[in-house]
Protein backbone atom coordinates (compact mmCIF):
# COMPACT_ATOMS: atom_id res chain seq x y z
CA UNK A 1 0.00 0.00 0.00
CA UNK A 2 1.58 3.35 -1.03
CA UNK A 3 1.52 6.46 1.15
CA UNK A 4 -1.37 8.16 -0.65
CA UNK A 5 -3.68 5.20 -0.27
CA UNK A 6 -2.66 4.80 3.34
CA UNK A 7 -3.33 8.48 3.96
CA UNK A 8 -6.81 8.13 2.44
CA UNK A 9 -7.38 5.11 4.62
CA UNK A 10 -6.46 7.12 7.71
CA UNK A 11 -8.80 9.96 6.76
CA UNK A 12 -11.75 7.68 6.09
CA UNK A 13 -11.03 5.66 9.24
CA UNK A 14 -11.03 8.86 11.26
CA UNK A 15 -14.34 9.91 9.71
CA UNK A 16 -15.86 6.52 10.41
CA UNK A 17 -14.70 6.65 14.03
CA UNK A 18 -16.44 9.98 14.56
CA UNK A 19 -19.58 8.81 12.82
CA UNK A 20 -19.62 5.53 14.74
CA UNK A 21 -19.05 7.29 18.06
CA UNK A 22 -21.98 9.62 17.43
CA UNK A 23 -24.15 6.84 16.01
CA UNK A 24 -23.51 4.64 19.05
CA UNK A 25 -24.70 7.40 21.39
CA UNK A 26 -27.71 8.47 19.36
CA UNK A 27 -29.02 5.50 17.43
CA UNK A 28 -29.79 3.24 20.38
CA UNK A 29 -32.18 5.69 22.07
CA UNK A 30 -33.80 6.54 18.73
CA UNK A 31 -34.55 2.92 17.85
CA UNK A 32 -35.97 2.26 21.27
CA UNK A 33 -38.11 5.39 21.22
CA UNK A 34 -39.66 4.49 17.90
CA UNK A 35 -40.40 1.01 19.18
CA UNK A 36 -41.95 2.38 22.32
CA UNK A 37 -44.08 4.82 20.40
CA UNK A 38 -45.86 2.03 18.59
CA UNK A 39 -46.44 -0.06 21.69
CA UNK A 40 -49.23 0.18 24.18
CA UNK A 41 -48.45 1.89 27.48
CA UNK A 42 -47.20 -0.85 29.76
CA UNK A 43 -48.56 -1.30 33.21
CA UNK A 44 -46.50 -0.29 36.20
CA UNK A 45 -44.03 -2.91 37.19
CA UNK A 46 -44.42 -4.12 40.70
CA UNK A 47 -41.33 -4.08 42.86
CA UNK A 48 -41.25 -7.26 44.93
CA UNK A 49 -41.06 -6.82 48.67
CA UNK A 50 -37.70 -7.37 50.27
CA UNK A 51 -37.09 -8.62 53.79
CA UNK A 52 -36.99 -5.77 56.24
CA UNK A 53 -38.29 -3.24 53.71
CA UNK A 54 -41.84 -2.09 53.04
CA UNK A 55 -43.71 -3.32 50.01
CA UNK A 56 -43.66 -0.54 47.42
CA UNK A 57 -45.74 -2.15 44.71
CA UNK A 58 -47.50 1.12 43.99
CA UNK A 59 -47.20 3.28 47.07
CA UNK A 60 -44.87 5.97 45.77
CA UNK A 61 -45.62 5.69 42.09
CA UNK A 62 -49.34 5.00 41.90
CA UNK A 63 -50.43 8.50 43.03
CA UNK A 64 -48.19 10.02 40.37
CA UNK A 65 -50.52 8.64 37.72
CA UNK A 66 -53.09 11.16 38.85
CA UNK A 67 -50.55 13.95 38.77
CA UNK A 68 -52.34 16.13 36.24
CA UNK A 69 -55.88 15.61 37.44
CA UNK A 70 -55.14 15.97 41.18
CA UNK A 71 -52.29 18.38 41.74
CA UNK A 72 -52.85 20.81 38.90
CA UNK A 73 -56.50 21.16 39.80
CA UNK A 74 -56.15 22.06 43.49
CA UNK A 75 -52.56 22.83 44.44
CA UNK A 76 -51.24 26.35 44.99
CA UNK A 77 -47.63 27.21 44.26
CA UNK A 78 -45.16 28.49 46.84
CA UNK A 79 -42.38 30.58 45.32
CA UNK A 80 -38.80 30.45 46.58
CA UNK A 81 -35.82 32.45 45.35
CA UNK A 82 -32.13 32.18 46.25
CA UNK A 83 -29.00 33.46 44.56
CA UNK A 84 -28.78 30.21 42.52
CA UNK A 85 -32.33 28.90 42.26
CA UNK A 86 -35.91 29.96 41.71
CA UNK A 87 -38.32 27.24 42.77
CA UNK A 88 -42.03 26.53 42.73
CA UNK A 89 -43.38 24.15 45.38
CA UNK A 90 -46.89 22.72 45.21
CA UNK A 91 -49.03 22.70 48.36
CA UNK A 92 -50.16 19.25 47.23
CA UNK A 93 -47.44 16.88 48.38
CA UNK A 94 -44.82 19.61 48.70
CA UNK A 95 -43.48 18.61 45.27
CA UNK A 96 -40.88 20.79 43.58
CA UNK A 97 -42.76 21.44 40.37
CA UNK A 98 -40.56 24.19 38.96
CA UNK A 99 -36.85 24.88 39.31
CA UNK A 100 -34.98 27.56 37.38
CA UNK A 101 -31.17 27.69 37.46
CA UNK A 102 -30.45 31.41 37.64
CA UNK A 103 -26.74 31.08 36.76
CA UNK A 104 -27.39 29.13 33.55
CA UNK A 105 -29.19 30.67 30.55
CA UNK A 106 -31.92 28.87 28.65
CA UNK A 107 -30.80 26.94 25.59
CA UNK A 108 -33.11 28.92 23.29
CA UNK A 109 -33.15 32.36 24.93
CA UNK A 110 -30.05 33.32 26.88
CA UNK A 111 -31.92 36.22 28.50
CA UNK A 112 -33.99 33.73 30.49
CA UNK A 113 -32.77 31.23 33.09
CA UNK A 114 -32.78 27.54 32.27
CA UNK A 115 -35.82 25.79 33.74
CA UNK A 116 -34.84 22.27 34.80
CA UNK A 117 -38.04 21.19 36.59
CA UNK A 118 -41.43 22.12 35.19
CA UNK A 119 -44.93 20.70 35.32
CA UNK A 120 -47.28 20.92 32.39
CA UNK A 121 -45.46 23.78 30.65
CA UNK A 122 -45.94 22.86 27.01
CA UNK A 123 -45.38 19.12 26.63
CA UNK A 124 -42.65 18.71 29.23
CA UNK A 125 -43.05 17.30 32.74
CA UNK A 126 -40.20 16.95 35.19
CA UNK A 127 -40.69 17.20 38.98
CA UNK A 128 -39.22 16.02 42.29
CA UNK A 129 -41.48 14.19 44.73
CA UNK A 130 -41.19 12.64 48.17
CA UNK A 131 -43.44 11.25 50.86
CA UNK A 132 -44.03 8.65 53.56
CA UNK A 133 -45.31 5.12 53.00
CA UNK A 134 -48.29 3.78 54.88
CA UNK A 135 -52.02 4.24 55.34
CA UNK A 136 -52.89 7.81 56.29
CA UNK A 137 -49.28 9.02 56.09
CA UNK A 138 -48.51 12.12 53.98
CA UNK A 139 -47.33 11.41 50.45
CA UNK A 140 -47.14 13.57 47.32
CA UNK A 141 -50.95 13.61 47.00
CA UNK A 142 -51.43 14.97 50.51
CA UNK A 143 -52.47 18.63 51.00
CA UNK A 144 -49.96 20.68 53.01
CA UNK A 145 -50.47 24.03 54.71
CA UNK A 146 -47.58 26.49 54.17
CA UNK A 147 -46.57 29.23 56.59
CA UNK A 148 -46.46 31.71 53.70
CA UNK A 149 -46.60 31.80 49.93
CA UNK A 150 -43.25 33.41 49.08
CA UNK A 151 -39.72 33.00 50.39
CA UNK A 152 -36.52 34.77 49.40
CA UNK A 153 -32.95 34.40 50.58
CA UNK A 154 -31.85 37.85 51.63
CA UNK A 155 -29.33 39.68 53.74
CA UNK A 156 -26.62 37.55 55.29
CA UNK A 157 -28.79 34.47 55.63
CA UNK A 158 -27.15 31.21 54.58
CA UNK A 159 -30.38 29.34 53.96
CA UNK A 160 -34.12 29.65 53.64
CA UNK A 161 -36.60 27.05 54.90
CA UNK A 162 -40.06 26.26 53.61
CA UNK A 163 -42.19 24.57 56.28
CA UNK A 164 -45.31 22.69 55.23
CA UNK A 165 -47.65 21.13 57.77
CA UNK A 166 -49.50 18.02 56.64
CA UNK A 167 -53.27 17.92 57.01
CA UNK A 168 -55.37 14.87 57.83
CA UNK A 169 -56.14 12.88 60.96
CA UNK A 170 -53.10 10.62 61.01
CA UNK A 171 -51.64 9.81 64.43
CA UNK A 172 -48.22 10.68 62.95
CA UNK A 173 -48.00 14.46 62.80
CA UNK A 174 -45.70 15.52 59.97
CA UNK A 175 -44.09 18.76 58.88
CA UNK A 176 -42.23 18.77 55.60
CA UNK A 177 -39.19 21.07 55.65
CA UNK A 178 -37.50 22.03 52.37
CA UNK A 179 -34.20 23.90 52.86
CA UNK A 180 -32.43 25.92 50.16
CA UNK A 181 -28.81 27.05 50.68
CA UNK A 182 -26.89 30.10 49.52
CA UNK A 183 -24.53 29.45 46.62
CA UNK A 184 -25.66 25.86 46.24
CA UNK A 185 -27.77 23.55 44.09
CA UNK A 186 -28.41 21.25 47.05
CA UNK A 187 -31.93 21.11 48.49
CA UNK A 188 -32.58 19.31 51.76
CA UNK A 189 -35.96 17.61 52.09
CA UNK A 190 -36.88 16.46 55.61
CA UNK A 191 -39.93 15.29 57.54
CA UNK A 192 -40.25 16.28 61.18
CA UNK A 193 -42.44 13.58 62.72
CA UNK A 194 -44.24 13.21 66.03
CA UNK A 195 -46.24 10.16 67.07
CA UNK A 196 -49.40 11.50 68.75
CA UNK A 197 -51.09 8.09 68.85
CA UNK A 198 -50.98 5.06 71.10
CA UNK A 199 -49.13 2.65 68.79
CA UNK A 200 -45.60 2.70 67.27
CA UNK A 201 -45.47 3.90 63.65
CA UNK A 202 -42.81 3.02 61.06
CA UNK A 203 -41.78 6.10 59.09
CA UNK A 204 -40.59 4.69 55.78
CA UNK A 205 -39.87 7.46 53.24
CA UNK A 206 -39.49 7.59 49.49
CA UNK A 207 -37.87 10.11 47.15
CA UNK A 208 -38.36 10.08 43.40
CA UNK A 209 -38.00 12.09 40.21
CA UNK A 210 -40.82 11.91 37.66
CA UNK A 211 -40.04 12.88 34.09
CA UNK A 212 -41.13 12.34 30.52
CA UNK A 213 -38.69 11.10 27.89
CA UNK A 214 -38.58 14.36 25.91
CA UNK A 215 -35.01 15.41 25.14
CA UNK A 216 -33.95 18.90 26.21
CA UNK A 217 -34.65 21.75 23.80
CA UNK A 218 -31.81 22.29 21.37
CA UNK A 219 -30.77 18.62 21.14
CA UNK A 220 -29.33 17.72 17.76
CA UNK A 221 -28.82 14.55 15.77
CA UNK A 222 -25.30 15.76 15.04
CA UNK A 223 -24.52 16.19 18.74
CA UNK A 224 -26.15 13.14 20.35
CA UNK A 225 -26.30 13.13 24.15
CA UNK A 226 -27.88 10.94 26.79
CA UNK A 227 -31.22 11.62 28.50
CA UNK A 228 -32.34 9.03 31.02
CA UNK A 229 -31.83 7.53 34.46
CA UNK A 230 -28.38 7.52 36.07
CA UNK A 231 -27.40 5.67 39.21
CA UNK A 232 -24.27 4.94 41.19
CA UNK A 233 -23.73 2.18 43.76
CA UNK A 234 -20.65 0.81 45.40
CA UNK A 235 -21.22 -2.59 43.76
CA UNK A 236 -22.24 -1.70 40.22
CA UNK A 237 -20.58 1.72 40.10
CA UNK A 238 -22.01 4.11 37.50
CA UNK A 239 -24.89 2.95 35.33
CA UNK A 240 -27.10 4.68 32.76
CA UNK A 241 -30.61 3.40 32.04
CA UNK A 242 -32.60 4.33 28.96
CA UNK A 243 -36.25 5.20 29.48
CA UNK A 244 -37.14 2.60 26.89
CA UNK A 245 -35.26 -0.04 28.87
CA UNK A 246 -37.68 0.72 31.69
CA UNK A 247 -40.51 0.09 29.20
CA UNK A 248 -39.16 -3.34 28.45
CA UNK A 249 -38.39 -4.23 32.05
CA UNK A 250 -34.93 -5.46 31.08
CA UNK A 251 -32.92 -3.60 33.68
CA UNK A 252 -30.34 -5.12 35.97
CA UNK A 253 -29.16 -3.10 38.93
CA UNK A 254 -28.94 -3.69 42.68
CA UNK A 255 -32.35 -3.04 44.18
CA UNK A 256 -30.92 -2.72 47.69
CA UNK A 257 -27.78 -0.94 48.80
CA UNK A 258 -26.35 1.14 51.62
CA UNK A 259 -24.67 3.75 49.48
CA UNK A 260 -24.93 5.55 46.13
CA UNK A 261 -27.59 7.68 44.49
CA UNK A 262 -30.16 7.67 41.69
CA UNK A 263 -31.40 10.44 39.45
CA UNK A 264 -32.03 11.62 35.91
CA UNK A 265 -29.34 12.88 33.57
CA UNK A 266 -29.64 15.13 30.53
CA UNK A 267 -27.18 17.16 28.50
CA UNK A 268 -25.21 19.42 30.88
CA UNK A 269 -27.59 18.96 33.86
CA UNK A 270 -28.51 16.33 36.41
CA UNK A 271 -30.93 15.83 39.30
CA UNK A 272 -30.19 13.12 41.88
CA UNK A 273 -31.40 12.08 45.31
CA UNK A 274 -28.53 11.79 47.79
CA UNK A 275 -29.44 9.98 51.03
CA UNK A 276 -27.01 9.84 53.90
CA UNK A 277 -24.07 7.48 53.58
CA UNK A 278 -24.45 3.99 55.04
CA UNK A 279 -28.22 4.35 55.01
CA UNK A 280 -30.13 1.34 53.73
CA UNK A 281 -32.16 2.09 50.62
CA UNK A 282 -34.15 0.34 47.89
CA UNK A 283 -33.81 1.71 44.36
CA UNK A 284 -36.65 1.55 41.85
CA UNK A 285 -37.48 2.64 38.33
CA UNK A 286 -40.90 2.26 36.72
CA UNK A 287 -43.09 3.44 33.89
CA UNK A 288 -46.14 5.52 34.85
CA UNK A 289 -49.25 6.40 32.89
CA UNK A 290 -49.10 9.47 30.67
CA UNK A 291 -45.68 8.49 29.24
CA UNK A 292 -43.97 9.43 32.51
CA UNK A 293 -41.11 7.63 34.21
CA UNK A 294 -40.17 7.48 37.88
CA UNK A 295 -36.72 6.88 39.33
CA UNK A 296 -36.11 6.95 43.05
CA UNK A 297 -35.53 5.14 46.29
CA UNK A 298 -37.29 3.97 49.43
CA UNK A 299 -35.52 4.49 52.76
CA UNK A 300 -36.81 2.35 55.65
CA UNK A 301 -37.16 4.19 58.94
CA UNK A 302 -37.21 3.06 62.54
CA UNK A 303 -40.46 2.72 64.43
CA UNK A 304 -41.49 5.88 66.30
CA UNK A 305 -42.96 5.12 69.72
CA UNK A 306 -45.97 7.04 71.08
CA UNK A 307 -44.99 10.54 72.19
CA UNK A 308 -41.60 10.33 70.44
CA UNK A 309 -40.23 12.53 67.63
CA UNK A 310 -38.00 11.73 64.65
CA UNK A 311 -36.63 13.28 61.48
CA UNK A 312 -36.23 11.48 58.14
CA UNK A 313 -34.49 13.27 55.30
CA UNK A 314 -32.61 13.17 52.03
CA UNK A 315 -30.84 15.73 49.82
CA UNK A 316 -31.63 16.64 46.24
CA UNK A 317 -28.95 17.95 43.91
CA UNK A 318 -30.42 19.66 40.85
CA UNK A 319 -27.96 21.61 38.76
CA UNK A 320 -25.08 21.43 36.29
CA UNK A 321 -23.21 18.17 35.76
CA UNK A 322 -19.58 18.92 36.60
CA UNK A 323 -16.53 16.79 37.27
CA UNK A 324 -16.01 18.41 40.69
CA UNK A 325 -19.32 17.02 41.96
CA UNK A 326 -17.41 14.13 43.55
CA UNK A 327 -16.87 16.55 46.44
CA UNK A 328 -20.63 16.36 47.08
CA UNK A 329 -21.05 12.61 46.72
CA UNK A 330 -18.84 9.76 45.47
CA UNK A 331 -19.38 9.05 41.78
CA UNK A 332 -21.45 12.17 41.12
CA UNK A 333 -18.73 13.57 38.87
CA UNK A 334 -19.32 10.64 36.50
CA UNK A 335 -22.48 12.38 35.32
CA UNK A 336 -20.14 14.33 33.03
CA UNK A 337 -20.03 11.82 30.19
CA UNK A 338 -16.80 11.97 28.18
CA UNK A 339 -17.61 8.77 26.29
CA UNK A 340 -15.34 5.79 25.77
CA UNK A 341 -12.18 7.93 25.84
CA UNK A 342 -12.77 9.30 29.33
CA UNK A 343 -9.25 8.32 30.36
CA UNK A 344 -7.90 10.83 27.82
CA UNK A 345 -10.67 13.45 27.96
CA UNK A 346 -10.49 13.92 31.74
CA UNK A 347 -6.84 15.09 31.89
CA UNK A 348 -7.33 17.16 28.73
CA UNK A 349 -10.19 19.06 30.33
CA UNK A 350 -8.25 19.41 33.58
CA UNK A 351 -5.34 21.06 31.75
CA UNK A 352 -7.75 23.23 29.78
CA UNK A 353 -9.35 24.35 33.06
CA UNK A 354 -5.94 25.43 34.36
CA UNK A 355 -5.42 27.54 31.24
CA UNK A 356 -8.90 29.03 31.62
CA UNK A 357 -8.21 29.96 35.25
CA UNK A 358 -5.15 31.81 34.01
CA UNK A 359 -6.61 33.50 30.92
CA UNK A 360 -10.33 33.71 31.89
CA UNK A 361 -11.23 32.75 28.31
CA UNK A 362 -12.09 29.21 27.24
CA UNK A 363 -11.19 29.96 23.62
CA UNK A 364 -7.68 31.06 24.60
CA UNK A 365 -7.47 27.99 26.86
CA UNK A 366 -8.26 25.77 23.85
CA UNK A 367 -5.54 27.50 21.81
CA UNK A 368 -2.98 27.01 24.59
CA UNK A 369 -4.03 23.38 24.93
CA UNK A 370 -3.53 22.95 21.18
CA UNK A 371 0.01 24.32 21.48
CA UNK A 372 0.70 21.92 24.35
CA UNK A 373 -0.67 18.89 22.46
CA UNK A 374 1.32 19.92 19.40
CA UNK A 375 4.45 20.16 21.51
CA UNK A 376 3.89 16.70 23.01
CA UNK A 377 3.37 15.15 19.58
CA UNK A 378 6.14 17.20 17.96
CA UNK A 379 8.54 14.26 17.45
CA UNK A 380 5.81 12.13 15.89
CA UNK A 381 4.64 14.96 13.67
CA UNK A 382 8.18 15.78 12.61
CA UNK A 383 8.76 12.14 11.62
CA UNK A 384 5.51 12.18 9.67
CA UNK A 385 6.37 15.36 7.79
CA UNK A 386 9.91 14.21 7.04
CA UNK A 387 8.47 11.04 5.54
CA UNK A 388 6.03 13.08 3.43
CA UNK A 389 8.82 15.42 2.34
CA UNK A 390 10.93 12.50 1.17
CA UNK A 391 7.93 11.00 -0.60
CA UNK A 392 7.43 14.32 -2.34
CA UNK A 393 11.04 14.33 -3.52
CA UNK A 394 10.97 10.76 -4.85
CA UNK A 395 7.55 11.17 -6.49
CA UNK A 396 9.07 11.42 -10.00
CA UNK A 397 11.05 8.20 -9.41
CA UNK A 398 7.91 6.44 -8.17
CA UNK A 399 6.03 7.54 -11.27
CA UNK A 400 8.81 6.20 -13.48
CA UNK A 401 8.77 2.86 -11.66
CA UNK A 402 5.00 2.58 -12.09
CA UNK A 403 5.34 3.19 -15.81
CA UNK A 404 8.08 0.57 -16.12
CA UNK A 405 6.13 -2.12 -14.24
CA UNK A 406 2.57 -1.20 -15.10
CA UNK A 407 1.73 -4.79 -16.09
CA UNK A 408 3.53 -6.58 -13.24
CA UNK A 409 2.06 -5.77 -9.84
CA UNK A 410 4.47 -7.96 -7.90
CA UNK A 411 7.53 -6.48 -9.61
CA UNK A 412 6.10 -2.98 -9.07
CA UNK A 413 5.77 -3.52 -5.31
CA UNK A 414 9.28 -4.98 -5.13
CA UNK A 415 10.76 -2.03 -7.02
CA UNK A 416 8.92 0.47 -4.80
CA UNK A 417 10.19 -1.23 -1.63
CA UNK A 418 13.74 -1.17 -3.00
CA UNK A 419 13.38 2.55 -3.64
CA UNK A 420 12.09 3.11 -0.10
CA UNK A 421 15.12 1.26 1.30
CA UNK A 422 17.54 3.15 -0.88
CA UNK A 423 16.06 6.53 0.05
CA UNK A 424 15.55 5.47 3.71
CA UNK A 425 11.81 6.15 3.61
CA UNK A 426 9.25 4.52 5.87
CA UNK A 427 6.01 4.43 3.83
CA UNK A 428 4.01 4.12 7.03
CA UNK A 429 5.83 6.94 8.79
CA UNK A 430 3.58 9.63 7.35
CA UNK A 431 0.32 8.19 8.68
CA UNK A 432 0.93 6.27 11.87
CA UNK A 433 1.54 9.48 13.88
CA UNK A 434 -1.81 10.74 12.60
CA UNK A 435 -3.51 7.59 13.86
CA UNK A 436 -2.01 8.13 17.30
CA UNK A 437 -3.47 11.65 17.49
CA UNK A 438 -7.00 10.68 16.43
CA UNK A 439 -8.05 9.51 19.94
CA UNK A 440 -6.91 12.88 21.32
CA UNK A 441 -9.13 14.67 18.82
CA UNK A 442 -12.16 12.53 19.69
CA UNK A 443 -11.53 12.90 23.44
CA UNK A 444 -11.35 16.67 23.08
CA UNK A 445 -14.55 16.57 21.02
CA UNK A 446 -16.46 14.91 23.87
CA UNK A 447 -14.85 17.03 26.59
CA UNK A 448 -16.05 20.18 24.81
CA UNK A 449 -19.45 18.68 24.06
CA UNK A 450 -20.11 17.34 27.58
CA UNK A 451 -18.67 20.13 29.74
CA UNK A 452 -21.26 22.61 30.98
CA UNK A 453 -18.44 25.12 31.45
CA UNK A 454 -18.32 25.46 27.66
CA UNK A 455 -22.01 26.27 27.47
CA UNK A 456 -22.34 29.89 26.33
CA UNK A 457 -18.60 30.39 26.88
CA UNK A 458 -17.50 33.23 24.57
CA UNK A 459 -14.24 33.48 22.66
CA UNK A 460 -14.28 36.83 20.87
CA UNK A 461 -16.25 38.60 18.18
CA UNK A 462 -18.94 36.45 16.64
CA UNK A 463 -18.03 33.35 18.71
CA UNK A 464 -20.28 33.78 21.74
CA UNK A 465 -20.78 30.08 22.50
CA UNK A 466 -17.91 27.61 22.11
CA UNK A 467 -20.26 24.66 22.68
CA UNK A 468 -22.40 25.58 19.64
CA UNK A 469 -21.62 25.65 15.94
CA UNK A 470 -20.07 28.76 14.42
CA UNK A 471 -23.16 30.83 13.44
CA UNK A 472 -21.45 32.30 10.37
CA UNK A 473 -19.35 29.21 9.45
CA UNK A 474 -16.19 31.31 9.39
CA UNK A 475 -14.06 28.86 11.36
CA UNK A 476 -15.13 25.84 9.23
CA UNK A 477 -14.23 27.78 6.07
CA UNK A 478 -10.83 28.66 7.53
CA UNK A 479 -10.46 24.99 8.42
CA UNK A 480 -11.18 23.99 4.82
CA UNK A 481 -8.68 26.52 3.43
CA UNK A 482 -6.00 25.30 5.83
CA UNK A 483 -6.64 21.72 4.70
CA UNK A 484 -6.20 22.75 1.07
CA UNK A 485 -2.88 24.40 1.92
CA UNK A 486 -1.80 21.33 3.82
CA UNK A 487 -2.78 19.04 0.94
CA UNK A 488 -0.57 21.07 -1.40
CA UNK A 489 2.39 20.45 0.88
CA UNK A 490 1.82 16.69 0.66
CA UNK A 491 3.11 14.59 -2.23
CA UNK A 492 0.65 14.57 -5.12
CA UNK A 493 -1.10 11.20 -5.60
CA UNK A 494 -0.11 9.61 -8.92
CA UNK A 495 -3.55 8.06 -9.31
CA UNK A 496 -5.99 10.64 -10.86
CA UNK A 497 -8.91 9.20 -8.87
CA UNK A 498 -6.98 9.55 -5.61
CA UNK A 499 -6.02 13.09 -6.55
CA UNK A 500 -9.67 14.05 -7.09
CA UNK A 501 -10.69 12.48 -3.78
CA UNK A 502 -7.94 14.41 -2.01
CA UNK A 503 -9.24 17.63 -3.56
CA UNK A 504 -12.77 16.90 -2.34
CA UNK A 505 -11.74 16.03 1.22
CA UNK A 506 -11.22 19.65 2.45
CA UNK A 507 -14.69 20.60 1.22
CA UNK A 508 -16.25 17.49 2.76
CA UNK A 509 -14.56 18.07 6.11
CA UNK A 510 -15.56 21.75 6.10
CA UNK A 511 -19.21 20.74 5.69
CA UNK A 512 -18.88 18.25 8.56
CA UNK A 513 -17.30 20.95 10.74
CA UNK A 514 -20.32 23.21 10.12
CA UNK A 515 -22.12 21.13 12.77
CA UNK A 516 -19.24 20.75 15.23
CA UNK A 517 -18.90 22.94 18.35
CA UNK A 518 -16.95 26.11 17.62
CA UNK A 519 -14.46 25.17 20.34
CA UNK A 520 -13.54 21.96 18.54
CA UNK A 521 -13.24 23.72 15.18
CA UNK A 522 -11.02 26.33 16.84
CA UNK A 523 -8.75 23.54 18.06
CA UNK A 524 -8.65 22.02 14.56
CA UNK A 525 -7.89 25.35 12.89
CA UNK A 526 -5.03 26.17 15.27
CA UNK A 527 -3.70 22.61 15.02
CA UNK A 528 -3.75 22.79 11.22
CA UNK A 529 -2.01 26.17 11.13
CA UNK A 530 0.73 24.89 13.42
CA UNK A 531 1.00 21.73 11.30
CA UNK A 532 1.34 23.81 8.12
CA UNK A 533 4.19 25.85 9.60
CA UNK A 534 5.94 22.72 10.84
CA UNK A 535 5.41 20.81 7.59
CA UNK A 536 6.54 23.75 5.43
CA UNK A 537 9.73 24.12 7.44
CA UNK A 538 10.55 20.40 7.33
CA UNK A 539 9.73 20.14 3.61
CA UNK A 540 12.00 23.07 2.75
CA UNK A 541 14.75 21.61 4.94
CA UNK A 542 14.45 18.26 3.16
CA UNK A 543 14.63 19.97 -0.23
CA UNK A 544 17.77 21.89 0.77
CA UNK A 545 19.32 18.71 2.14
CA UNK A 546 18.51 16.86 -1.08
CA UNK A 547 20.05 19.60 -3.20
CA UNK A 548 23.16 19.54 -1.02
CA UNK A 549 23.54 15.78 -1.46
CA UNK A 550 23.01 16.08 -5.21
CA UNK A 551 25.66 18.82 -5.43
CA UNK A 552 28.21 16.64 -3.63
CA UNK A 553 27.59 13.85 -6.11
Amino acid sequence: MDLQRLFLFVIFSFSLMLLWDGWRRYQQPEVQQSAAAGAESPKQQAVPPEPGLPTIVASPAQPAIGLKSTQQATGNTIRVKTDFLEAGISTIGGDIIRLALLKHPDGQDRNKPLVLFQRGEGTHNYIAQSGLLGAGLPNHNTPFVPEKDEYELSGNADKVQVRLKAGGESQLKATKVITFHRGSYLIDVAYELENAGQQPVAANSYYQLVRDSVSPAGSSRFLPTFTGVAMYTGKEKFKKIQFTDIDKGKIEYPKQADDGWIGILQHYFVAVWLPREKTSREYFTRKLDGELYAAGMVIPGQAIDPGQKAVVSSTLYAGPAQSNLDKIAPGLGLTVDYGWLTIIATPLFWVMTLFQDWTHNWGVAIILLTFLIKLIFFPLSAASYRSMAKMRLVAPKLEKIKQQHADDREQLNRAMMDLYKTEKINPLGGCLPVLVQIPVFIALYWSILASVEMRYAPFFGWITDLSAADPYYILPVIMGVSMIVQMRLNPKPPDPLQAKIMQIMPVAFSVVFFFFPAGLVLYSVVNNLLSIVQQWYITRSAERESKGVAAKR
